[in-house]
């Protein structure tokens, strides 16, 4: 038991000072550096979505120097087929996700940590294992698709509900995409990162990237 102990705490060090370097060089970017990756982001993940199809999908609103602009919403939205439902999330008390249908930009609202959420019905927490498509938040994400986040857990056990069918995306900034984050037992790996300079890419266990995904889960046909 001590042995554990000492090593989930050397991962919480390695974890914290990993975030602070992120932070610290996401936050020296310039304005026109943010709307270029923003940009870039965008129609990666809008030709994912024109693609694929799905008929319920998960993303966020960035905020600060997050990837994607706090557009991104609205151009997932612009790009899902007729029918098609975009969910946010909504930040609960115990940090846990619950999430509501996104109905543009005037529905959102100011909540804690600089987030903006949808205002619509909560649809619980189990919602998202009916998703097709997930675009989740990170500081940074590695070759096993193993992610940094900022530390709460609460994508984490979000994506323990996601089943194993559907496509789980990461918006990053260049740079962000490393050999390894420090990793604990509920870490959940994603299936692929979308970056400025190299578009779409997945990843699997092994640490390989490999080929886009050509399919995600339940999606419509073209």
């Amino acid at each position: 038991m001590p042995e554990f102990s000492d090593e989930a705490e050397v991962t919480h060090v390695a974890k914290r000072d990993m975030r602070v370097a992120l932070l610290a060089h996401r936050r020296r970017l310039t304005a026109a550096d943010r709307a270029e990756a923003a940009a870039r982001v965008q129609a990666e993940l809008v030709a994912l979505v024109r693609r694929l199809r799905p008929i319920r999908m998960t993303a966020y609103v960035p905020v600060g120097s997050e990837p994607g602009g706090p557009e991104l919403p609205d151009v997932l939205h612009a790009a899902l087929p007729p029918g098609g439902e975009l969910l946010l999330p909504v930040l609960r008390p115990d940090l846990d996700l619950d999430w509501a249908g996104y109905a543009g930009p005037d529905t959102l609202t100011a909540a804690g940590r600089g987030m903006r959420e949808p205002t619509g019905p909560r649809l619980g927490p189990s919602v998202i294992t009916d998703v097709d498509l997930l675009v989740v938040p990170a500081l940074a994400v590695d070759r096993r698709g193993l992610r940094l986040g900022r530390g709460g857990g609460s994508y984490d056990r979000a994506l323990a509900r996601v089943r194993e069918s559907a496509l789980t995306v990461v918006p990053l900034h260049d740079g962000e995409l490393v050999p390894a984050v420090p990793a604990e037992p509920h870490d959940r790996p994603v299936s692929a990162v979308v970056t400025p300079a190299d578009g779409l890419r997945t990843l699997d266990a092994a640490g390989q990237g490999v080929a886009p995904h050509t399919s995600a889960g339940r999606t419509r046909g073209a």
